[in-house]
């Protein structure tokens, strides 16, 4: 099947001028030309087109495009290429619809002294730390699960945390032992929290890497002065990370 410039225009949502110039720069070549000057393009033209067309929408210009159609072999994996950029462009705007549809509802809630938090990220503020640690997916997957949640939800989150947190510094307080019964409850009670975020190994089931975690979360807490506060002071911070790294050795 052949397309005349003018049927291919009107398809491609482009005009036959653009389409001439595509041609006289070397960009774009008819499949044939006939008797009479007619440019017509085959199925393979029409495909060049489309990646053209696809990298003008990238922001490309027409000699970067010259280059990197020039130094393709497989066209097939360069159609490949173009949907995964696609994809990730995709997956950008949803992030955005997302974040637009949150502030929205915020807003129709009543705007509250903490709506930053709720904007962010679920581990923005630990980006750099979570890739370096557990890699770019478990800090992608993460927070595309915590921008899917309405206000409400992130909310309930948030409120289970400081509850989460609050127990930690009133066994911590009240003297309890890191091996104790207690201290373990809640050791368990901090391992299923992390194991409903996913992207974390606890969350994937995997084992070798979830006590690798546990064990790395623990020593953050003593170690990062951000999660000692949390847990009012040091003794506190400590007494958690015990805890933790006793049932990772013990009980995981």
């Amino acid at each position: 099947m052949e397309w005349t410039i003018q049927e291919l225009a009107a398809r491609a949502g482009v005009t036959s001028r653009t389409l001439r110039h595509y041609d006289h720069v070397g960009l774009l070549v008819p499949s044939r030309v006939g008797e009479n000057g007619h440019r017509h393009y085959d199925a393979v033209a029409v495909a060049r087109l489309q990646r053209i067309l696809l990298m003008r929408r990238l922001g490309m210009g027409l000699p970067a495009i010259a280059e990197v159609l020039a130094e393709e072999v497989d066209t097939c994996e360069g159609l490949r290429a173009h949907i995964a950029e696609l994809e990730e462009e995709r997956d950008r705007v949803e992030r955005r619809i997302r974040s637009v549809r949150h502030t929205l509802e915020a807003l129709q809630a009543g705007a509250e002294p903490r709506m930053d938090v709720m904007l962010s990220g679920f581990n923005d503020l630990y980006k750099d730390e979570v890739i370096s640690r557990w890699g770019e997916h478990a800090f992608q997957v993460s927070n595309d699960w915590w921008h899917g949640k309405s206000l409400d939800q992130q909310r309930a989150w948030k409120r289970d945390t400081d509850d989460l947190v609050a127990a930690w510094v009133a066994a911590a307080k009240a003297g309890d032992s890191p091996a104790s019964e207690h201290a373990q409850s809640l050791a368990a009670r901090h391992v299923r929290w992390l194991s409903q975020i996913p992207g974390t190994p606890t969350a994937e089931g995997d084992r070798e890497r979830s006590i690798e975690m546990v064990n790395g979360i623990a020593d953050m807490f003593v170690d990062d002065p951000r999660f000692t506060a949390m847990y009012d002071d040091e003794a506190g911070a400590a007494f958690v990370r015990d805890a933790l790294r006793t049932y990772a050795r013990t009980r995981m």
